[in-house]
């Protein structure tokens, strides 16, 4: 494969903006003039299903280039600011992961296009009389990210030393970029789901800015942009362990070792606050429309959330099981040990809690048996103030397994120390006693009120998380410590969990994709422009769940493919560029 370069880069760029500029100028009534048909089938698996694929396709190669530069940039300012190669050269490896996904989610999009414009002519004809001012916008970030991106990567030893102000702030700016074009496409998105801005007929009354700032765009906004920094981080953690499985030296499992931390810890740090933003997405559905909120939960799409519990617990066990094995390789951390039979008890039974249904699978005999769907005892572990309490709890437990690794090498030198120490613990356990107690309170109130409850909990569970961190920071800046970390010991399982994880959030992104699209039913638009086609029915959990899967490995095998790639480039190439991997010489306060 050719390696793109800018001159390339920039015909893609043209190609994408001559076609979609041209294609978005198509009035709206340009189609019915020329007797086009509202829907085209496409060939063998349909319309939907061809939509379907490459939509999530695009999507998850679109979460990964904006996730990754986020906290690369971040990485770089701190190996700029403390003059460390090694976050340097760190920051240099994701954003090649990134430069290698660039064409191909551009491809994607471009494919994604021609779907909608040729097999549903109507639905993008409405789109267009709506939004056509976006387009442009769309368009014109999307150049100003790409010139952006090619600058950052390819003007890094060029804008090094005096001028590396410079570099980082053309990181900065290509994440401005490519935020803002998140938020431009998730207006559309959520214009179907919670249209504003139109009256029943579909004529636009508020102009486009109402229509982009309808019920749920914002927390989809906030939502999607929490999500792809954990999906960033869950890719580049296994990219790491590829590198880590595959590598023939003790330096190199050491840097990707190292690598595959960070990327973890990035991953870990923005998924403590995404169910947070999911709250928040759920709460605004329903203030939009309390139908459309019961069937996402109550309705037939009630077994799904058992599935993503399933999922998300997964995700919470993984990460806390490789800091666990991560403590193995840091002197000192064998006192922390007594602490993780207790933490892993909180997240099971979180879990169990969790995956529990509200109403049960039955057959007839054993529904008369019980008295109805609902398990006298299961029951009431399935409704949402038990699963808001295990979430919450599940999140604390994970934030005290970090805090753990951060100071497992550590002895604080501070007079103070105990009294820190004192309130520190003291901030969890109130936590954990105010979402334990708005949980209960939640079975004797009715559900507008319960739902309210929800805000209380994350508050008081993120008030905890700063209160500590504020804490532990200046306990043990400065701190003596009891040996450096071995890096590149760690148990070869632990990088296979990093895969699982990223392959978990991978299908849990394509899960919820599904939800988000599923709740609309037979709408193309809610409730303004029905869909009539063929395929306008909401496919079964089944179904779903296997093209989620198939969508799921052909993107990892095209991430396989490019971490091949970047792999086979730098074989007899060490040391021959100013990004030479550094040697990691032992842990250090930077380091966590």
């Amino acid at each position: 494969m050719k390696r793109l370069t800018p001159r390339r880069a920039c015909v893609v760029a043209l190609v994408l903006f001559g076609a979609l500029l041209a294609l978005s100028a198509l009035p709206a009534g340009a189609q019915e003039a020329a007797k086009e048909p509202a829907y085209r089938e496409f060939p063998y698996i349909g319309s939907r299903l061809a939509v379907w694929a490459v939509a999530q396709l695009h999507l998850n190669f679109a979460a990964f280039i904006l996730g990754v530069p986020i906290f690369a940039v971040i990485i770089e300012i701190i190996g700029w600011r403390t003059s460390d190669a090694r976050y340097d050269w760190l920051s240099h490896e994701f954003v090649k992961l990134t430069f290698a996904a660039f064409s191909t989610t551009a491809l994607l999009g471009a494919l994604l296009l021609f779907l909608f414009v040729g097999y549903y002519p109507r639905f993008w004809g409405y789109m267009t009389s709506v939004f056509f001012p976006t387009y442009w916008v769309y368009a014109l970030l999307f150049f100003a990210e790409t010139f952006t991106v090619y600058l950052w990567y390819y003007g890094w030893d060029w804008l090094s030393g005096s001028r590396k102000w410079i570099h980082v702030g053309l990181g900065v700016l290509s994440n401005l970029f490519g935020t803002a074009i998140l938020f431009v496409a998730n207006s559309w998105v959520t214009f179907m789901m919670s249209p504003a801005g139109v009256n029943e007929a579909g004529a636009v009354t508020g102009g486009v800015w109402a229509a982009i700032n309808n019920f749920t765009w914002m927390p989809i906004n906030i939502h999607r942009l929490i999500a792809n920094i954990v999906f960033g981080g869950t890719i580049a953690g296994a990219y790491a362990a590829f590198r880590f499985l595959s590598a023939t030296t003790d330096e190199e499992r050491a840097r990707y070792d190292w690598m595959g931390y960070v990327g973890n810890f990035v991953a870990l740090s923005a998924f403590i606050v995404l169910p947070f933003a999911g709250y928040w997405l759920g709460r605004e559905i329903y203030a939009f429309n309390q139908t459309m909120g019961i069937t996402m939960m109550g309705g037939f799409m009630s077994w799904l959330w058992i599935i993503q519990a399933i999922l998300i617990g997964i995700l919470f066990l993984g990460s806390n099981y490789y800091l666990w094995l991560g403590m193995e390789r840091i002197p000192g951390a064998e006192r922390y040990r007594k602490y993780v039979p207790p933490m892993l008890i909180v997240l099971t039974i979180g879990f169990m809690v969790w995956a529990t249904p509200r109403s049960m699978v039955v057959t007839l005999d054993e529904a008369r048996a019980m008295g109805g769907t609902h398990h006298p005892l299961l029951g009431f572990l399935g409704v949402m103030s038990a699963k808001n309490t295990v979430v919450n709890l599940m999140i604390l437990t994970t934030f005290l397994s970090y805090i753990l690794y951060r100071r497992a090498n550590k002895v604080s030198t501070r007079p103070w120390v105990k009294t820190g120490m004192a309130l520190q613990w003291a901030a969890l356990g109130l936590a954990a006693v105010v979402v334990v107690f708005y949980g209960v309170y939640g079975y004797f109130v009715e559900s507008i009120v319960r739902i309210g409850f929800s805000v209380y909990q994350v508050l008081a569970v993120l008030a905890a998380i700063v209160l500590v961190m504020a804490i532990d920071v200046p306990m043990f800046k400065g701190a003596s410590s009891t040996g450096t970390i071995r890096w590149g010991t760690i148990a070869p399982r632990s990088q296979y969990v990093l895969i699982l994880l990223a392959v978990t959030f991978t299908w849990l992104m394509g899960l919820m994709g599904f939800a988000r699209s599923g709740i609309r039913q037979h709408w193309h638009v809610y409730g303004i422009l029905r869909d009539t086609s063929p395929d306008a029915v909401t496919p079964a959990l089944g179904y779903a769940s296997n093209v989620i899967t198939v969508v799921t490995l052909a993107f990892f095998a095209l991430v396989m493919f490019i971490f091949w790639l970047g792999g086979l480039g730098e074989k007899g190439k060490a040391g021959a560029h100013a990004h030479a991997a550094p040697v990691l010489a032992g842990g250090s306060d930077t380091d966590r």
